[in-house]
């Protein structure tokens, strides 16, 4: 953990400059839309250590793997969301000299990501090598309002001379993925030029044939004072750029304000992109910063207002919630059902910007209760339309008769994780499309989803299931053989509790709603039978038999499910009696020795305890949590979250408390030594449920909202909003008692520590502890 940025309510502060630490904070000041991201790279030139980053949603490439491709079933390829062209580059020379931050002396230095109003500003004074001293002040954003654009403000002011300053915005396209296989760069040119004061490239990728075109359009301030400017064109390969020397004077601020589009050929005919770019640029120019600025910040205080989660007397627990849902925020809109959330968003190219199972384990629930009901559907509607794809991925592997393997890693459906205990073995990625259908059910009340969409999805997973689950003579029993559970510092492991549960479960949902279809919407049920040649006898047959016969490992005297058959035959050393020096194993440790040993590297046996809490009682969560998190390490952004929700539950505020500042400050904070290639995006909606499901204790129970609220000694007060079936509450929690506001004309019954409270339009329940 490291206490480098300043703690700030509303702002990430970085105060000073230190280039070892700057990758982190290229990462924690990220920006985005839901359309396009960015890096917190510099606009000027930086030759220190950087990840440059800019990407546009949803167009990736196929990079040809560099291992397991020739063998059956594997993927060819890992898709990547690619890091596009740099549209917000503006070099600078003073006189002959580059201003450049890691060539000059850094006088003082401070960076801020404000929150509250979605912009990101840098200011700094330097020094060059021939003595003469900048002001630069930065403020730049992507538009949450032209979801398409971004705009920089670039303020710059000799302070002890007077000379030539050459100001260069340009737009580069000859860029690579650092993470790219064979050092290949992904994109090939279509066009570039400048005419009417527009530059732009425009970009085709490799293999996957979008086609991306980045425009800018650029005016300059002399002072307050608008100038027209002679410039010169600069043409290169992917490289457009406008050279602008300015007869600066000391003390008098020069100012460059750049408006820059991306536009994807997924939303427009590839002809179009340069006639659409022109319109929007004159569109955002005609605006002005300052006005597009005024609606950037009305715009976010319309997602704060539904969204915020205030504590009352923590401002570093504070800032670490704002931080998380402001991230959450930038990175996915819920507009398009094409699109979905990688693990690191805008932030950086770990992991290919793909969609992991992470999206319906963690992220579902936040945006079912935060956002317009669309939002999530449209989150399983990318699944539902993936299906087809789904049902190959099973083929590939042998199994049959529309059975659907799910891809670990995917962009378009097709399997690209190239690991085969990932590909292969992670297989309980499957029960977490399923839950999503369940948990939006649950939430929602549409039922209709159900016939329309949700039970043929549940059918063919269920059939994988069905398949991939062998009888054992010897035990008499279904067993679960060589697989790998969210613990992946263990794999090829016989009966994984989680991943036997979760199978057992999506069976028994599965001939549920079979039982509910049938009976509300008898026709649909038919039509659907036919379309996928449901044996409706013996497919069901076969559920209810595995259901009724699966074995899950557990210890009779420690009272406890075991993770995997043979679990305690390891060493078991405890996570507190290890070196620090040997921490994180992932670093410090060979992959065999990790396998052989006991360590957790995620919520595992707690992951199913977590989903499933109502199956068990509570002597039985206490005692596997007990046994498992002193087992863990944490080394996956993924942990701390179930970890502080299920601490909640049974009451252990303090570990409750501590697992929610790791998972909220995971990012700011550094835990893991890893955020210099991007932020933990998917985790930080499992910060959200630390929140509202570990200390709020939300839950849906009997088609109502249900909170046992827990409060940390730290916190005066907890409040957030939930939407719930078009109600919109807002939950207080006080060491006193509980305000429930209805901010909605519909009234609403809830319960509050088991109790039902009627809650009536506008009105509010007080209910003293």
């Amino acid at each position: 953990m490291k206490d480098y940025f300043k703690v700030d309510e509303w702002k990430i502060v970085e105060e000073g400059f230190d280039p070892h630490y700057n990758k982190v904070a290229e990462s924690v000041f990220s920006l985005g839309n839901g359309r396009m991201g960015q890096r917190a790279n510099f606009e000027e030139a930086y030759s220190g250590e950087t990840l440059q980053g800019n990407y546009v949603a949803g167009v990736y490439y196929p990079d040809k793997t560099r291992v397991g491709w020739w063998k059956n079933g594997y993927p060819e390829y890992f898709a990547k969301v690619l890091n596009a062209a740099n549209w917000i580059g503006i070099d600078v020379w003073i006189g002959n000299e580059q201003l450049d931050l890691a060539k000059g002396e850094v006088i003082s230095f401070s960076r801020e990501l404000n929150m509250k109003e979605g912009y990101l500003k840098r200011s700094f004074r330097a020094k060059t090598a021939g003595g003469k001293e900048v002001e630069v002040v930065a403020t730049r954003f992507c538009s949450m309002v032209d979801d398409e654009c971004g705009a920089i403000k670039y303020t710059i002011t000799p302070l002890n001379f007077d000379d030539i300053i050459t100001i260069t915005p340009f737009i580069d396209g000859d860029i690579a993925n650092k993470d790219s296989n064979y050092d290949e760069k992904f994109w090939d040119e279509v066009q570039k030029g400048i005419a009417e004061g527009i530059s732009s490239v425009q970009l085709r990728t490799k293999k996957t044939g979008f086609e991306v075109l980045t425009a800018m359009k650029c005016v300059l301030f002399n002072g307050d004072t608008q100038v027209d400017y002679q410039s010169t064109p600069i043409l290169k390969e992917k490289y457009v750029a406008t050279e602008i020397k300015v007869d600066a004077q000391q003390g008098e601020p020069v100012t460059l304000i750049k408006y820059a589009v991306n536009l994807s050929s997924q939303n427009y005919k590839a002809e179009e992109l340069a006639a659409r770019a022109t319109a929007l640029l004159a569109a955002i120019s005609a605006k002005g910063f300052d006005t597009m600025l005024a609606e950037q910040a009305a715009a976010w205080a319309e997602k704060w207002k539904h969204n915020d989660i205030i504590i009352e007397g923590d401002a570093k627990a504070q800032q670490g919630i704002r931080f998380n849902i402001f991230q959450l925020n930038q990175t996915y809109t819920g507009e398009d059902d094409r699109l979905n959330i990688g693990p690191k968003g805008f932030t950086g190219e770990k992991y290919g910007g793909s969609t992991y199972w992470d999206t319906e384990a963690y992220c579902v629930p936040f945006y079912l209760a935060t956002a317009e009901q669309k939002v999530a559907r449209n989150l399983l509607l990318y699944r539902y339309k993936q299906l087809g794809k789904a049902i190959e991925n099973a083929k590939l592997l042998g199994f049959k008769n529309g059975a659907a393997l799910y891809p670990m890693v995917t962009m378009d459906g097709t399997e690209c994780h190239n690991e085969w205990e990932i590909t292969f073995e992670e297989i309980h990625r499957n029960g977490a499309i399923a839950f999503a259908i369940y948990n939006y059910v649950r939430y929602t009340g549409n039922e209709a989803y159900l016939a329309d969409y949700g039970l043929e999805v549940l059918i063919a997973i269920s059939r994988f299931w069905s398949q991939r689950i062998t009888f054992s003579e010897d035990k008499q029993q279904y067993v679960m053989l060589g697989v790998t559970g969210p613990n992946e510092y263990e794999n090829n492991v016989n009966n994984n509790w989680y991943t036997s549960t979760i199978a057992v479960w999506c069976m028994k949902y599965t001939l549920e709603v079979i039982g509910k279809v049938k009976h509300t919407d008898p026709a649909k049920y038919d039509a659907l039978a036919t379309k996928i040649a449901f044996d409706e006898a013996t497919e069901t047959g076969r559920f209810a038999d595995i259901i009724a016969k699966m074995y899950f490992p557990h210890d009779e005297k420690l009272g406890i499910y075991l993770q995997q058959d043979g679990y305690l035959d390891k060493e078991q050393i405890l996570v507190k009696d290890l070196p620090k020096s040997e921490l994180p194993l992932v670093k410090k440790w060979s992959w065999d020795r990790i396998l052989r040993s006991i360590y957790i590297k995620q919520a595992d046996v707690l992951q199913g305890l977590y989903f499933f809490e109502e199956d068990y009682d509570l002597d039985t969560i206490r005692r596997n949590y007990d046994f498992y998190e002193p087992r863990t390490v944490h080394e996956s952004s993924l942990s701390p979250c179930v970890h502080a929700i299920l601490a909640a539950k049974l009451g252990d505020v303090e570990r409750a408390y501590q697992f929610y500042l790791r998972t909220s400050r995971l990012d700011i904070d550094d835990y893991n030594d890893d955020t210099d290639d991007g932020c933990h995006i998917t985790s930080m909606a499992g910060t959200w449920m630390a929140i509202v499901e570990g200390f709020g204790g939300m839950r849906v129970k009997d088609d109502m909202l249900s909170f046992n609220p827990l409060l940390p000694g730290e916190w005066k007060a907890l409040s957030f909003q939930i939407g719930f079936r078009g109600s919109l509450l807002n939950i207080r929690i006080a060491h006193d008692g509980v305000t429930v506001k209805n901010l909605s004309e519909k009234a609403i019954t809830v319960l509050l520590n088991g109790d039902s409270q009627l809650v009536s339009g506008n009105g509010e329940v007080l209910v003293n502890v």
